[in-house]
């Protein structure tokens, strides 16, 4: 069962998308933190893996961009009249051939992909094994077969892997910047925001690393505090209640009132985490 926003958000999308490209969308899967059970209301994304039939040309693909655009003008709107500089509720995801679903996902090509502001042809991130364990495992169908029947390879073989060398690629390079006198940056968002909303992220892929399941952030945050030094925590549990929307914790530590320092301090968590991962047997 979708939540009732997200349900009319998917609802509203896929409308605009049957009249942009009719016929086309024969499997619309969410995935992300719906589902796994961790989506809140006006502040997370809406991820999915849409699923197309035929071979789409320039005008499809011209209206599949348009689609980014015109399916999540509600949420747009609304954080619009909110004054975010983020927009909830925001449809995100991957457009994959139908006839490719049973390729091992590392072999998929998207025909397109969007998040955020940007649209990709013949890219998208989101087909990966991660994504593609929680769609078999705890996607929920909006329209076409159960993932159980779609015959998906997510190479559970190399998700370890491909965990590791997201941690070794991106975050590494997030870190470095992190620690540098220009930290990582968004549109309207200053510096310490944009590092507390990284935080949980590399302790979700430890987990991954570790378990071989995957989590939510919300449950790497626990994870973390169950994994890391105590000298981490209170910026875990920083990082946790901006997350959840909630006031700072009470008597945290006082070096994470400083906003300039914050960034380096999550560099430096970020790199303690990564060496963990790499030590992992």
């Amino acid at each position: 069962m979708l939540p009732n926003e997200v349900e009319r958000a998917v609802s509203r999308y896929l409308s605009v998308a049957d009249r942009l490209v009719p016929g086309r969308i024969r499997g619309f899967y969410v995935v992300g933190s719906v589902a796994l059970g961790a989506w809140q209301a006006g502040r997370s994304d809406i991820d999915f893996v849409a699923a197309l039939d035929g071979d789409l040309g320039e005008r499809d693909l011209r209206r599949l961009s348009l689609l980014h655009k015109a399916g999540n003008v509600p949420a747009a709107w609304q954080a619009l009249v909110r004054a975010r500089p983020a927009i909830p509720g925001t449809l995100n995801g991957v457009f994959v051939a139908a006839g490719d679903l049973g390729e091992p996902v590392t072999r998929i090509r998207p025909v397109a992909s969007h998040s955020g502001s940007s649209f990709k042809r013949g890219r998208g991130f989101e087909a990966n094994p991660v994504v593609w364990k929680v769609l078999l495992e705890k996607g929920v169908t909006v329209r076409g077969p159960a993932p159980e029947e779609l015959g998906l390879d997510p190479e559970p073989g190399k998700l370890r892997e491909w965990n590791l060398r997201q941690l070794h690629g991106h975050f590494t390079t997030w870190a470095d910047r992190a620690l540098s006198s220009r930290p990582p940056r968004k549109p309207l968002q200053p510096a310490h925001r944009v590092a507390l909303a990284t935080v949980l992220s590399p302790p979700r892929l430890h987990h991954t690393i570790v378990t071989g399941e995957v989590i939510s952030k919300e449950a790497a945050a626990e994870y973390a505090l169950d994994t890391f030094e105590a000298r981490w925590h209170p910026l875990i549990r920083l990082a946790l209640a901006r997350r959840l929307g909630r006031p700072a914790p009470a008597g945290g530590d006082a070096s994470l009132a400083d906003r300039r320092a914050l960034p380096r301090l999550v560099g430096e968590f970020m790199r303690e985490v990564i060496a963990s991962a790499g030590s992992v047997v």
